[in-house]
């Protein structure tokens, strides 16, 4: 156990996951979420309690007997879905609550992402390099961040005067080749696919050589999140990119306070214009609302009063060669594969 100069257990933070559908370890997200979390924690003398779960009883269970045995001083949630139980659970528990993700309105802190505007991003981009069937590989519709961008995916079609498909995978990558060869085979194929994650973006990739569609020549391929998986493919995938190791820094910075006993708060990772709550002119905002006193645009307060925070809007970053004439309206840049570089 890890202790204080006097004895005091040093602050300890809990995460329960699912590992992936093919029971694999962890998904990538997951990996680089848990290593920017260590990375901050790690600076403060905390730690993370990782527990590996199969059922959301099972994860509910997890969080009553660390509150029993005071285990751990806070947890951290994602994967939302609809009337999703965690939030009221951990409020009875007394046990304090970082979301990814969700509505601040339920008492607990939220690291918040605009998926839908992300997804919008993307749409644009492909469309302004002419895309006017575009397909989607999507996760679950139970998943609260699949259904904004299930809503966000057929407006930001029509703005542009595209047409699209949508096929359902659950993340995996058998569930990912199997919706895309859905889409390549059908009587009007896509030109263009926006994959929710990168495991089923790169199980992708292989149908589309398979069915002989060279990537990009022939084919645009658009993954979520700047994992190494989009980086170490043939040819390396062009993203829809967050920083989910800042992202976990972020949380970490939450959990660090909630610990210390300040209010649950908003928190939106850093984008490309500056970190929440920075005013300074370009950085791209969102509205929030406070969970302590439900006034929008507050992440906290200060002398009393409110401070404005807006959600960060996910950049996209090309990779891919076809993706990087036109590029995209500022804040969001195109990079080409020769001159990426990745920053923490």
């Amino acid at each position: 156990m890890t202790t204080r100069e006097g004895g005091a257990r040093a602050p300890r933070f809990g995460v329960a996951l699912q590992p992936t559908v093919e029971g694999r370890g962890l998904e990538p997200f997951y990996t680089d979420f848990l290593a920017g979390m260590e990375e901050e924690l790690d600076r403060h003398g905390a730690t993370v309690l990782l527990h590996v779960v199969h059922e959301r009883d099972d994860e509910l269970e997890a969080y009553r007997r660390w509150a029993a045995e005071g285990l751990v001083d806070a947890v951290v949630a994602g994967d939302l879905v609809e009337d999703d139980p965690r939030a009221q659970v951990c409020a009875q528990l007394g046990l304090p609550l970082v979301l990814l993700g969700g509505d601040p309105a339920c008492g607990a802190s939220v690291v918040d992402y605009d998926n839908a505007e992300a997804m919008r991003t993307a749409v644009a981009f492909l469309a302004g390099l002419g895309h006017r069937n575009i397909g989607r590989v999507s996760g679950p519709a139970r998943y609260a961040h699949t259904r904004a961008r299930d809503a966000a995916f057929g407006p930001a079609l029509a703005e542009h005067g595209a047409q699209g498909a949508h096929a359902v995978g659950d993340y995996g990558a058998a569930s990912g080749a199997t919706a895309t060869r859905a889409l390549l085979t059908a009587d009007v194929p896509p030109t263009a696919l926006v994959y929710d994650n990168d495991v089923m973006a790169v199980a992708g990739l292989a149908v589309a050589a398979e069915l002989g569609l060279a990537v990009p020549g022939q084919l645009s391929v658009l993954a979520w999140d700047d994992s190494a998986n989009c980086r170490l493919s043939h040819p390396p995938l062009s993203v829809v990119s967050r920083d989910v190791h800042e992202v976990g820094r972020d949380t970490a910075n939450l959990l660090l306070r909630l610990a210390a006993g300040v209010p649950p708060r908003c928190w939106a990772p850093r984008g490309p214009g500056g970190r929440p709550g920075d005013d300074r002119p370009g950085a791209p905002r969102q509205p929030m609302t406070c969970v302590t006193c439900s006034t929008r645009a507050c992440t906290g307060h200060r002398g009393g009063t409110c401070s404005p925070t807006r959600a960060s809007v996910a950049p996209v970053r090309t990779t891919s060669p076809a993706l990087t004439h036109g590029g995209t309206t500022q804040p969001y840049r195109a990079v080409p594969t020769s001159s990426r570089t990745r920053t923490r």
